[in-house]
């Protein structure tokens, strides 16, 4: 299997391009920075270099051509940069560059390069040969729901994915992607739960040099980077209302502006938008405008629950021992008859994300050739016999005070940690201690 070392600074754009090409069987490397690279080449034997022009030094992926083209000639390297000008294209030519590409990134371009120094890489059958590769599940809930993807997936709809965490959202939005016009073009995911509320809108639409203290080089954004594919926003009930506004913008006339410029680019975007919180309610609390709401919901699939589809358990908790085994090298082969009627009849608050995790960690403890009761985590032997304790007065107290705090924001669990005072993670654990359920 061919092995790529992708060198580029920016996580975003990175863990796009390294999915897409691990999606087509390349073995790929991702570092961020120069030295890294040099540390990567030392030690791995590399068939392909990718690297961006700018990198987080005062060195630059030019300097990396000629150091690879000193110690390692044998090893082709391609430039990608968004500064796609004739002089810098001629120095990275002279400097051992074996090929030269500007952002944003034409796919079949790129592959028709790769190939010209790679051999096609065989592909195998297996599958866990995809790490994005999901079973299809066979309860009549999930075939709708891929009635749904087979429907919407050739037209240009943006497309609003609902449900629980753990219930699979992404690996929908990429198979839409994937059935779609824009599959040779690069899927970008961006989960704004994890970014902070003054980096939202840089990361949507980039930024210039010195756009602000901490912006020490020019940064393309999310858009720029799925020009011509498809952007996925996770959590977007998190988007800060301002950046909202801007989203709106660059939805209807399909432009963006970074951070700091004055100048607009037009992009090609098709959006796909997930959340596991009530947009409406959201709406109705005035954290999430519903002009917003209708640009990114022109169409919807709603993901159910893992445990309002039973039948689908073993067949996941089969495909999940395979991966397992295959990650830890270990050779177990199937579940002991009460094993999977504890996983029957289990609730499965995390959904498919939970049940993944428990069959890892159950598969890595196993002693013998099957995985028992006993393996199993307390958690799943606590929750086949949940009684609700009775809570004390300052227990009913702090319960009916995140229930207030969740309701006057809209469900946002975000903003009601924020509000009660409390980090996420502590509140999503006393929502499930108190058993809270939405209003």
């Amino acid at each position: 299997m061919p092995f790529i070392l992708l060198v580029e600074d920016d996580p975003v754009f990175s863990g796009a391009l390294k999915k897409w090409l691990t999606q087509r069987n390349y073995t790929v490397t991702s570092v961020s920075s120069l030295k890294a690279a040099k540390d990567s080449i030392s030690q791995q034997a590399y068939d392909l270099i990718i690297t961006d022009l700018r990198l987080p030094s005062e060195e630059d992926g030019i300097v990396l051509i000629g150091w690879s083209k000193t110690y390692y000639p044998d090893i082709p390297v391609i430039m990608i940069t968004h500064y796609a000008d004739h002089q810098t294209a001629v120095k990275a030519i002279k400097s051992g560059a074996s090929d030269y590409l500007a952002k944003p990134v034409n796919l079949h371009i790129l592959e028709e390069i790769i190939l010209k120094y790679i051999r096609i890489p065989v592909r195998t059958k297996k599958v866990h040969s995809d790490p994005h590769r999901y079973i299809t599940g066979k309860h009549p809930l999930m075939q709708e729901v891929y009635e749904q993807v087979g429907i919407v997936a050739p037209t240009n709809l943006n497309v609003l994915i609902t449900g629980s965490s753990g219930t699979g959202k992404e690996h929908i939005a990429r198979l839409i992607h994937e059935q779609s016009h824009r599959r040779d073009a690069l899927f970008v995911s961006v989960d704004y739960g994890a970014i902070s509320k003054d980096l939202a809108r840089s990361e949507f639409f980039g930024h210039m040099k010195g756009s602000f203290t901490s912006a020490i080089q020019d940064k393309e954004g999310a858009f720029v980077f799925a020009d011509g594919g498809t952007l996925f926003l996770d959590e977007i009930g998190n988007l800060p209302y301002e950046v909202q506004v801007q989203l709106l913008r660059a939805i209807q006339e399909q432009k963006i502006k970074p951070v700091g410029s004055n100048q607009e680019q037009r992009v090609d975007v098709r959006l796909i938008v997930a959340t596991n919180e009530d947009l409406r309610q959201a709406i109705s609390g005035k954290y999430f405008r519903e002009d917003l709401y209708y640009r990114v919901n022109e169409f919807n699939i709603c993901l159910p629950d893992l445990k309002e589809r039973q039948e689908d358990i073993p067949l996941f908790a089969e495909y999940f021992l395979e991966q397992s085994n295959q990650e830890l090298q270990k050779q177990v082969k199937g579940f002991a008859a009460q094993t999977l009627e504890i996983f029957m009849n289990y609730p499965w608050p995390g959904n498919i994300r939970q049940l993944k995790n428990e069959v890892r960690r159950s598969t890595l403890l196993a002693k013998g050739k099957y995985i028992l009761p006993e393996d199993l985590t307390k958690e799943i032997h606590i929750g086949l016999h949940i009684e609700t304790p009775a809570l004390s007065k300052w227990q009913l107290q702090e319960a009916n005070i995140i229930q207030t705090a969740l309701r006057e924001n809209g469900n946002n669990k975000s903003r009601a940690a924020r509000q009660i005072g409390i980090d996420r993670k502590t509140l999503y654990n006393k929502i499930k201690t108190y058993n809270i359920s939405p209003e």
